[in-house]
């Protein structure tokens, strides 16, 4: 799901149809798949014949340095962009060509970089903007993002633009999950983050991870990222460089020297 201030605006009197909410439903192995995806900004080609994976349950990141084509992979797969050749399936459907709009009836979420929030919105509104689709949030929906963002729990009365920067990353997630995610794809959520924000993050990617929630996470800091992944895809000029177990990818020779400036 992606939004800003323009589309809000178009959301009175309109409703998405319900998607009901249940994970891991489908029966195949990769819940998501691109097969060699081209795509360009006018004569850039930012991703070149790209394929990835992901499976239910799976926390993939795609790590590299800044213009490696990460954030293009989630705006192809989110529909903000398309794509000049290839194929994007979601339980061995094609979504190409399908709005950015209607890509989260599907339970396909994206949470974008720069946070993105409403901040002369309240914590509480910003949350029940992320479950548009579904009119009326539930209850059981605050109390399930929250329970991941208690630091924010205490503040639904407060601007969004008051909060701290974690805490506003923070916002970003639990909005992401208000709109009940199948698949959650995040674009740089540890970008300029203190230190003890990140690892506050990492904790709840963590618990993410352990009640299933399938994520594939865009990030530069490739040592954090891996720290939170099953598997990983090394991005380079627009294409897969390394692909494998996150633990793997850790002790790889060229990932070692490339990203972490060791011999």
């Amino acid at each position: 799901w992606f939004m800003d201030e323009m589309s809000l605006r178009g959301l009175h009197g309109k409703s998405c149809k319900i998607r009901k909410s249940s994970k891991h439903t489908w029966g195949g192995e990769s819940m998501l798949e691109l097969k060699n995806v081209t795509l360009f900004y006018g004569a850039v080609r930012a991703l070149d014949s790209v394929s990835i994976t992901v499976n239910p349950g799976e926390a993939v990141v795609l790590v590299g340095a800044n213009g490696a084509g990460k954030s293009s992979m989630l705006r192809a797969i989110s529909g903000l962009n398309p794509v000049s050749s290839g194929s994007i399936d979601w339980k061995g459907q094609s979504i190409l060509g399908i709005p950015a709009h209607k890509i989260v009836r599907h339970g396909i979420v994206h949470v974008p970089e720069g946070r993105r929030i409403f901040p002369d919105l309240s914590v509480k509104e910003n949350l029940v903007i992320g479950a548009y689709c579904y009119g009326k949030p539930r209850m059981e929906d605050f109390e399930k993002a929250l329970s991941y963002f208690p630091e924010i729990a205490d503040k639904m009365d407060r601007a969004g633009g008051l909060l701290s920067g974690g805490e506003q990353q923070m916002l970003a997630i639990a909005r992401g999950l208000m709109a009940r995610p199948e698949i959650l794809m995040m674009d740089e959520p540890f970008m300029g983050l203190a230190p003890i924000v990140r690892e506050r993050l990492i904790e709840i990617f963590g618990a993410l991870k352990k009640d299933g929630q399938s994520m594939l996470v865009s990030e530069q800091n490739v040592e954090l990222a891996l720290e939170i992944a099953d598997r990983g895809y090394v991005m380079e000029t627009g294409k897969v460089a390394l692909t494998g177990p996150a633990n793997e990818l850790l002790k790889d020779e060229h990932v070692v020297h490339a990203y972490f400036g060791l011999e």
